[in-house]
């Protein structure tokens, strides 16, 4: 079963350099405080593979954690570009990245390959478009039917890290809301971490919920808030006005190094 622990005791244990590691949550429900808390522990030369990299996948490549970006849609939902990641592949600073770009859906399926222990999916997708010949896709044939697909190689995290509702004391995990891929990345990864607002008695059913159980997850940590500023459903609100604050201290660097120092590299594991 799930251990229950401390967020940066979990880290520290299942974040190690050079590993690959899924920070997932759609929308809402994004690691925040997990993906900090790694930056403390100033893990480097990492792969990071999300389905939108969004602020927190700015700021990890903007103070140069990250070697490899696996992802779909680089932006800053609702407002626009992400400007460290921009300045990463445009630039080279901090560091040069590599980027390996899909679709949506193309992940997904990824996730889902990794999940099931199988070498690949295969998916309608990719054909017509620039990704097929710029990714790590391959066309085949269907046996049975002779039409054209595209199979995508399965995602194996070293570390998957995921933000929930709520976890009971045996380490089983729930969340709700709108859905993401956490499930398939927790059981597609080797090691997984998940925070949680909250460690209840037991776990309430919830229509559309989604339970992880315990033995597939190896620490479960308590993070109250630890989505922010995006949002947990049901529990706390998404700050739209760090969103659009955000937008002016990524473009600059000496703004974004010193907001990095003084919020986020100096400062304490929330309690």
């Amino acid at each position: 079963m799930a251990e229950l622990a401390g967020l940066a005791e979990a880290v520290a244990e299942l974040v190690h350099d050079g590993d690959s590691v899924a920070l997932e949550g759609f929308t809402h429900l994004i690691p925040m405080a997990a993906g900090h808390e790694v930056l403390r522990q100033g893990r480097r030369e990492l792969e990071l593979i999300r389905m939108t990299p969004d602020i927190l996948y700015d700021q990890m490549l903007g103070v140069g954690a990250a070697r490899r970006l696996v992802f779909s849609y680089g932006g800053n939902p609702g407002v626009g570009s992400l400007h460290r990641f921009r300045d990463a592949v445009e630039h080279d600073w901090p560091r040069p990245v590599e980027l390996e770009e899909h679709s949506h859906a193309g992940m997904a399926n990824r996730y889902a390959a990794g999940a099931a222990r199988m070498p690949c999916a295969l998916m309608r997708g990719y054909v017509g478009t620039d990704l097929e010949a710029r990714t790590a896709v391959k066309r085949v044939t269907c046996p049975f039917t002779g039409e054209q697909l595209v199979a995508v190689p399965a995602l194996r995290p070293d570390v998957a890290i995921v933000h929930a509702q709520e976890a009971d004391r045996q380490g089983n995990v729930q969340l709700w809301g709108i859905p993401g891929i956490q499930k398939e990345a927790v059981l597609a990864a080797d090691r997984s971490l998940v925070t949680v607002e909250r460690v209840v008695d037991a776990l309430e059913p919830r229509p559309g919920g989604v339970v992880i159980p315990g033995w597939v997850i190896d620490a479960v940590a308590l993070a109250p808030g630890g989505a922010s500023p995006s949002y947990t459903h049901g529990i706390t609100e998404r700050d739209n006005a760090f969103y659009r604050a955000w937008d002016a201290v990524s473009r600059d660097r000496d703004r974004f190094t010193a907001w990095m120092d003084e919020h986020v590299l100096s400062a304490g594991v929330p309690s």
